[in-house]
């Protein structure tokens, strides 16, 4: 693998690998995700895709190999990982900004600070209570602050979900499978607000700044993946060597949309039919060197002085 220095690395993991006593499900997983990537991760069933996932967030630490972030390894959750599930979890007794504002209370105040220092818990929970609204309002929610899980939407409730994600600033947002539940016109109206977090860190970059939001979203929709993130990654069992487990056999880039760009599904054909082919497909089990490509034309992009949308940071 080449040198890292210009790809401003969030997320590596190197010779990952998992198994289930007999049941081998994952072998030498290496990835490297850069500052402000958004990246999708699919696979067919049974590829490792959640067990990835799990090893990134630290809950389920892998057998062989590591995961790092920032450069440091780890084998534990933390709050530079954050988190989205399908099923959403928010408490039904707090507004959808208290519910925003929870993580912040957890991680700034103890019980103690609260109960003695209660003027100055006071002034920081209207601070709290500030930065939810100023999330809610991001993700399209300012009209339902003040309302509770029971009295939104499921697509809403997500919203709110990924709002109590952000707001704890991970360097690493997770999504797993987070609108595989919602109906097609809401998961469209989730797909656009992905579209604006990139959108962001296109802003943060122009201004010279770090880029805000780094996100691996894992999906089994094809045209999903290929329409809200920069990069792809395949996850597949349909290797070589598949008999030791799932590995990446495919890295490339995705077309870049903008929050207001009609969404051209033809752009899709060519990426989604190598998809299927190298990822999926049984039948064409292969070396999958020449599909795992991303690093290897940003380092020559690098080398050229080239930059595209879809470069990290």
């Amino acid at each position: 693998m080449s040198s890292s220095n210009s790809r401003d690395i969030v997320l590596e993991c190197r010779n990952l690998s998992h198994w289930f006593g007999a049941k081998k499900v994952l072998q030498d997983v290496n990835l490297q995700i850069g500052r402000g990537q958004i990246v999708a991760l699919v696979g067919p069933s049974g590829s490792g895709k959640s067990t990835l996932l799990r090893a990134i967030l630290g809950t389920h630490p892998p057998r062989a190999g590591e995961v790092r972030m920032d450069g440091v390894a780890f084998r534990s959750p933390h709050r530079d990982r954050g988190i989205v599930y399908q099923r959403y979890s928010l408490f039904p007794f707090l507004t959808a900004e208290e519910n925003v504002a929870f993580g912040l209370k957890l991680d700034q105040t103890s019980l103690a600070h609260r109960c003695f220092s209660f003027f100055k818990w006071r002034a920081l929970r209207s601070s709290h209570v500030e930065q939810a609204g100023r999330f809610l309002d991001r993700v399209g929610l300012s009209a339902a602050k003040g309302q509770y899980p029971s009295e939104l939407s499921g697509g809403m409730c997500q919203r709110v979900a990924i709002a109590q994600a952000l707001i704890m600033r991970p360097k690493l947002l997770l999504l797993d499978e987070p609108f595989g539940a919602l109906d097609e016109a809401t998961r469209e109206s989730l797909q656009l607000m992905l579209l604006q977090l990139y959108e962001e860190n296109v802003q943060a970059k122009e201004r010279g700044e770090p880029a805000l939001h780094t996100i691996l979203i894992v999906t089994h929709e094809l045209n999903e993946a290929i329409y809200v993130s920069n990069r792809v990654l395949g996850l597949s069992q349909y290797h070589e060597t598949g008999q030791d487990g799932a590995t990446i056999v495919y890295d490339k880039p995705a077309p870049i949309y903008r929050p207001n760009e009609p969404k051209d599904v033809s752009r899709f054909h060519e990426q989604k039919e190598l998809l299927l082919r190298s990822v999926f497909s049984e039948r064409h089990i292969q070396r999958h060197s020449e599909f795992v490509s991303f690093w290897d034309d940003h380092e020559k992009r690098v080398a050229t002085g080239a930059t595209f949308m879809n470069d990290p940071g």
